[in-house]
């Protein structure tokens, strides 16, 4: 069942490294660009259970409402290849009463490179398919995962991939 602990310090940002599957690649052996979504949402669904100690199936139990994505945006900068180690990392970095956005970006194996960053925004409907407000438990447990070194509602897209292609480029990817 969803319990959160308020006195708890939680990661902001998820991180995994996983391998770029044959399957998934296109006839030049990179990786498909449909494919980086599955890459970025299984990461952070294997993740989130281990660093927050829930399951989505938990949210929609306890809320009966659950988030759907409506929006996503997303640059490639640089392929990811055939049989290639890379790292994952996704975050919360905005959320109101009734939305919230995802970022994830992926790395090279050494941290040195962006490959992809993805922003995608969800809203929170419940079980009659209408949006409906965070319940304010919720709230407070997004609130305490959510990385809030950016400031989403002024910031635009391009610059975004901009200061994330510097962190990591400058080895400052911050997960707490």
């Amino acid at each position: 069942m969803f319990e959160f602990d308020p006195s708890k310090k939680y990661q902001k940002t998820t991180k995994s490294r996983v391998v770029i599957r044959f399957q998934d690649c296109d006839p030049l052996k990179h990786l498909n660009n449909a494919k980086y979504f599955d890459y970025f949402f299984n990461a952070r669904e294997d993740k989130v259970p281990k660093l927050y100690g829930l399951q989505m199936s938990e949210i929609y139990q306890a809320f009966n409402a659950i988030w759907v994505v409506y929006n996503h945006q997303i640059a490639y900068i640089k392929s990811a290849g055939m049989g290639e180690w890379v790292k994952i990392f996704s975050r919360i970095i905005w959320h109101n009463h009734n939305s919230m956005v995802v970022e994830y970006f992926m790395t090279d194996d050494e941290e040195t490179e962006l490959k992809t960053i993805l922003w995608t925004k969800l809203r929170y409907i419940n079980e009659k398919g209408h949006s409906t407000t965070h319940p304010s438990k919720l709230v407070e447990f997004l609130s305490s995962v959510a990385y809030d070194d950016i400031d989403y509602e002024d910031i635009d897209f391009d610059i975004r991939v901009r200061q994330v292609k510097n962190e990591v480029a400058n080895a400052a990817i911050k997960i707490f």
